[in-house]
């Protein structure tokens, strides 16, 4: 009986072994054919992005200054009361160098 489960188990390693085998040729066999098709995909890509890429860059530089000026404007009393106390309070200091 141990020798017979010791064949089947004999006999399964080779069967995976061979299993492995086939499946590393097939997987070498395909990157081999659909390498082009990788090569033709990243040149695409290349061209489209020199297209997209500035739009992109030009929508995301006109959000930025809209969101800036969506924050900046409510803000903009604030920075006047500010700059007033800082009038006053310089137009109450010596001058440093008479």
């Amino acid at each position: 009986m141990g020798v017979f489960v010791l064949g089947l188990a004999f006999a399964g390693a080779a069967i995976l072994v061979t299993f492995v085998a086939v499946a590393i040729l097939f997987k070498i066999l395909v990157r081999l054919i659909l390498l082009p098709l990788l090569l033709v995909k990243w040149i695409v890509m290349a061209v489209v992005m020199l297209v997209v890429g500035p739009v992109l860059f030009v929508a995301g530089l006109v959000a930025f200054v809209v969101m800036t000026l969506a924050v900046a404007i409510p803000l903009l009393p604030f920075a006047a009361a500010a700059a007033l106390v800082w009038l006053l309070v310089r137009a109450t200091r010596r001058p440093a160098v008479a």
